[in-house]
């Protein structure tokens, strides 16, 4: 495609945006209905700001959902310690919620505005951000070109594109052209998402590593914690996490399995809560007795399955077992889930085979010998059975995977050095701010 086909490839979208804002209104409304809005902020959708912009330097972090707003966490608050204001937007109703419980006072959260002229606009004008940092992959056209046309510096921080993506990008490249030129940072996971990046047009490019790793641990909290291991008591268990439609399926027929022989118990946490019922319904089905974290049912000798279905609690989850099975990672083209979070709670690792879009990680866990790649259900169990009879195996792995961790830190210094030349500026301006004039970033709704 030439130059002049992506040009008007992008006009195309953008007045495509135009067109349809009539009935965005109504799309939101169902999206509501459906518990994927906040309904009394909806109008942040629209571009229309809740809150007062501070007065002083404002950066602009985009994290898309929960995973990306947990990587980002160690630079917003890198930020916040350099007096920069920090403006949030999210994309989901859990990631606010997570961004409510965790970064309470630190950012200024709204969400993000549709990638359309007239909320976009209305958005930047209002907020005047010194710089935007997006988290990860998420490219909206018409937001790029709204800030190009104002010089606002765009750094893509932690950032990685997976096969499917970056095949698609590169069947439109100059489309992708005229895009990636307009960012003035990336600042990539692994080498081979920086290669890709350069070759779709990004530059600079610098490689940092997984900010991941170089997050905390997942918080709980300690009386349930207590309560739950005291319910248990010695049955062994395990989990499985992250888990896609199919793989529920997957996991009750290794409990079934390995039932007879050792009479665990199974925690299930889907990646979506809002499919519970429907697991829940399944797993009866097949005569498995179920417990509900949303009821709070206790867990009983005859609990098969405990179902993680709330929200911002898998550090729970994860320090009750040893054994983690990581999901959205056996069924063909689904590319996996993060394993950082289980081997850092000290889990043995097990995944299947498609993890491309956790790639640089699931290396170095696998080299280490933290993480073990399953091909299917039967290799699966086998793998659970031979961890659950093994301590001394199952130790290693977990020692392996905590190893392992160590090794993958230092992805913030390094995207906070390349982040300096357009920072420092800004450090010097907070702190030249009036103090009495220059209040706190404002709490999250």
């Amino acid at each position: 495609m030439s130059s002049g086909l992506a040009r008007t490839a992008l006009f195309g979208y953008r007045l495509a945006g135009v067109m349809l804002y009539p009935m965005v209104g109504p799309y939101l409304s169902y999206r509501a209905v459906k518990g994927k809005e906040d309904r009394s902020r909806r109008l942040e959708r629209l571009g229309y700001a809740s809150m007062s912009r501070p007065r002083g330097p404002l950066v602009w972090v985009h994290a898309a959902s929960v995973g990306e707003t947990i990587a980002i966490m160690p630079l917003i608050r890198e930020l916040r310690r350099r007096e920069i204001h920090v403006l949030l937007t999210t994309g989901t109703v859990t990631s606010a919620n997570l961004v409510r419980s965790r970064l309470a006072d630190e950012v200024i959260h709204q969400y993000v505005p549709l990638d359309v002229k007239f909320p976009i606009k209305r958005f930047i004008a209002y907020w005047k951000p010194d710089a935007c940092i997006t988290a990860e992959s998420e490219i909206w056209p018409t937001t790029v070109s709204e800030l190009a046309r104002r010089r606002i510096p765009q750094i893509r921080v932690n950032a990685r594109i997976s096969d499917r993506s970056f095949e698609r990008w590169r069947n439109h490249g100059s489309i992708a052209e005229a895009l990636f030129e307009k960012m003035a940072l990336v600042v990539a996971q692994s080498d081979l998402d920086a290669e890709r990046f350069r070759d779709l047009g990004a530059w600079p490019v610098i490689v940092s590593g997984n900010l991941k790793s170089d997050t905390d641990p997942p918080p709980c909290d300690e009386a349930v914690l207590a309560r739950y291991r005291k319910e248990i008591g010695g049955r062994q268990v395990w989990a499985a996490i992250s888990t896609f439609e199919g793989e529920e399926k997957a996991v009750a027929t290794v409990h079934r399995t390995l039932k007879p022989k050792h009479g665990q118990l199974t925690i299930l946490v889907p990646r979506h809560p809002d499919r519970a019922d429907a697991i829940e319904a399944m797993l009866k089905e097949t005569g498995l007795t179920v417990a509900r974290r949303s009821r709070n049912d206790p867990l009983t000798p005859e609990t098969d399955i405990f179902l993680g279905d709330s929200i911002g609690e898998m550090g729970l989850y994860l320090r009750l077992v040893e054994i983690a099975f990581v999901g959205k990672s056996l069924a063909d083209a689904q590319g996996g889930q993060n394993p950082l979070e289980p081997a850092m709670l000290g889990c043995a690792v097990l995944s299947g085979p498609h993890v491309q879009n956790f790639r640089d990680a699931y290396q170095h866990l696998v080299r280490k010998g933290g993480a073990r790649i399953i091909k299917d259900v039967e290799m699966l169990a086998k793998a659970v059975h031979y961890l659950m009879i093994n301590d001394l195996a199952r130790r290693k792995m977990v020692d392996s995977g905590h190893d392992a961790m160590e090794e993958m830190r230092g992805a913030l210094s390094k995207t906070v050095k390349a982040l300096e030349p357009y920072i420092n500026p800004l450090t010097v301006s907070a702190r030249l701010q009036p103090k009495a004039a220059t209040p706190a970033a404002a709490a999250v709704r």
